[in-house]
C-alpha cells in the first residue's frame, strides 16, 4: 500500500561518490531546489522505498547538493548507498527541518557525521562569530579540516578519543565541555550527534547555566 501522506520523491543522478575515510562517504548530485543551511532530505533507493533522513552537507548557493554519511553494516540504506557509482539514481524528498543556522553568535557542537549541517552553514556564509567543537574517534575523520581551521582559527576545537596530536583535545566533546570554567549563557548552542551525545551535552550545558531555550538540537541515527 502506498502512503499518500508521505513526502513525494524525485529521482536524481549522482555526480560523484567518494570514500573520505574508512566507512565515511560523500555523495553529490545537481541541486534543483532551494533549502536552508541545516535542513535534511529523505533518501530512498526506489520511488516507494523506505526513506532515511540525511543533513545536507553543502552551501545554499552551490550547484551541487552533497550528503555525508557513515556506512552502518546493519543499516538499511547506507550499505546500498556505498555500492553506488556516478550516474546511478537515488530518490529524494524536498528539504525540511527546523535545525537551521543564522548570523547570531553561537557554538556548534557535533560528533562524527553530525558535522554535516554545520558544514552547510559554514559554506553558506554563517561562520562569523561561531565556535565549532567537533568530536571524532580518529584524526582522519576530521573532514573539511583546512577550511574550518583557516576561517575559524582557535574557534575550531577538535576532540579526539583514540589518537593524540598536540593540536587536538584528548577526549570526548562532553569531557571538554565539563572542564570549561564557564560558558556564555547569551550564546546559542547547536548540538548534532547521536541521541546519547545530545542528551549528555544538553545536561552539561544546563548544569553550567545555559538556558534550555538557547540549546537547539538535531539527533541522527
Amino acid at each position: 500500500m502506498v502512503n499518500h501522506d508521505a513526502p513525494q520523491v524525485t529521482p536524481v543522478s549522482l555526480t560523484f561518490t567518494e570514500e573520505l575515510s574508512r566507512d565515511i562517504y560523500l555523495i553529490g548530485f545537481k541541486r534543483n531546489f532551494q533549502f536552508k543551511a541545516g535542513q535534511v532530505i529523505g533518501i530512498a533507493m526506489e520511488p516507494y522505498g523506505s526513506r532515511r533522513l540525511y543533513s545536507i552537507c553543502s552551501g545554499e548557493q552551490e550547484e551541487e547538493v552533497h550528503i555525508l554519511y557513515k556506512v552502518v553494516e546493519e543499516g538499511y540504506l547506507t550499505p546500498q548507498l556505498s555500492d553506488l557509482e556516478a550516474g546511478d539514481v537515488i530518490w529524494i524528498t524536498e528539504p525540511g527541518g527546523e535545525f537551521t543556522g543564522d548570523r547570531e553568535p553561537a557554538v556548534w557542537i557535533a560528533t562524527g557525521t553530525g558535522i554535516a549541517p554545520f558544514y552547510s552553514m559554514f559554506r553558506s556564509g554563517l561562520a562569523e562569530q561561531k565556535t565549532l567543537i567537533l568530536g571524532n574517534r580518529y584524526l582522519e575523520q576530521f573532514h573539511f579540516f583546512e577550511e574550518f581551521a583557516t576561517q575559524l582559527g582557535e574557534n575550531y576545537i577538535r576532540c579526539c578519543t583514540a589518537e593524540t596530536d598536540e593540536r587536538v583535545y584528548p577526549g570526548r566533546v562532553t569531557q571538554f565541555l565539563e572542564e570549561q570554567a564557564e560558558l556564555d549563557p547569551k550564546l546559542k548552542y547547536y548540538l548534532c550527534g547521536s541521541a546519547e551525545m545530545v542528551v549528555e551535552t544538553r545536561d552539561i550545558l544546563i548544569s553550567k547555566g545555559i538556558p534550555f531555550d538557547r540549546i537547539i538540537s538535531e539527533i541522527y541515527f
